[in-house]
């Protein structure tokens, strides 16, 4: 058996509570879970002078759909407040066995909405659909519109999503703020409207969950926009519908916009965007091999 060295700054001392010790266990635990998920487990490349075993904690975040900087502060132990929504978040990320998962929750001190539940939201195989399913541009996304994982039609569908830090990779906050995403869109105002007021319908069983509030935040301070948008308090369900794409390398998409739900409704989703008449489906294969040509 493997073992770590200790910590300094994760080893509880004798003028520790309980409750602080509980934190270091925690942290600890979080760090060895991390440490032993090759990114290849996860469907993520390997880059050559990658230097961390393990994943990153940017992208156990990215995984996890929680701020980096948030979960940084697990890693910590500082004092913060962890809901069973995001613990469950972790969970699957890590790829954690039943077991794992109930010593998580009680570590957190926290209940198991599902205890024995298996973990992983976006699995090799769920990744595997998603490259199937090109030239059709498809995602996952979860409730508060991060992208977890994608196809490479979908990489170029409205901006390089690529060159996004993954920790940018919202589809709300690149709607309001990036530039490319933005141009893409047609029907702008109409559009962005609807994803603040799905946000708004989702974001009311998570109003106290660090990740929700920081996305928030973000979004009124960089969009005023947003802001104004914001305050008139509409909220409207998930539903697909048709829409226009404007690709600045292939012109103009229509396309049937489509939701796959993984979990419970307010969970995360798998969305694709098949094309409505054949001229979109020539223009979505020849994306497609942009997209290809570009990676190699």
């Amino acid at each position: 058996m493997t073992t770590m060295a200790a910590d300094p700054l994760l080893a509880p001392d004798s003028t520790e509570s309980p409750s602080d010790i509980r934190r270091h266990e925690l942290a600890a635990f979080l760090r060895s879970r991390r440490e032993r998920i090759t990114p290849e487990q996860v469907g993520l490349v390997r880059g050559r002078r990658r230097r961390t075993p393990g994943l990153r904690r940017e992208e156990v975040a990215q995984l996890s759909a929680v701020g980096v900087t948030w979960y940084t502060w697990l890693e910590q132990a500082r004092d913060i407040q962890v809901s069973a929504q995001v613990l469950d978040a972790l969970a699957r990320a890590l790829l954690l066995d039943p077991s794992e998962r109930a010593h998580l929750f009680a570590l957190a001190a926290a209940p198991d909405p599902a205890p024995g539940t298996e973990c992983p939201t976006v699995t090799p195989a769920l990744r595997t659909m998603l490259e199937q399913l090109d030239p059709i541009p498809a995602c996952v996304q979860n409730s508060r519109y991060d992208v977890l994982a994608y196809n490479r039609t979908y990489a170029r569908l409205l901006c390089d999503l690529d060159a996004v830090a993954p920790e940018d990779r919202n589809c709300l906050l690149l709607a309001f703020t990036h530039d490319d995403w933005r141009a893409s869109i047609v029907d702008l105002p109409e559009v962005t409207r609807m994803m603040a007021a799905k946000f708004r319908a989702s974001m009311a069983g998570h109003l106290a969950e660090p990740a929700w509030k920081a996305l928030l935040h973000r979004l009124e301070t960089r969009s005023p926009e947003f802001r104004e948008v914001w305050g008139r308090h509409e909220v409207v369900d998930q539903r697909g519908r048709t829409k226009y794409i404007r690709n600045a390398q292939v012109g103009l998409l229509h396309v049937e916009h489509t939701n796959l739900w993984l979990g419970p409704s307010s969970g995360p989703r798998l969305v694709s965007y098949p094309p409505v008449d054949g001229e979109t489906r020539s223009r979505l294969e020849r994306l497609h091999r942009i997209a290809v040509d570009g990676d190699r």
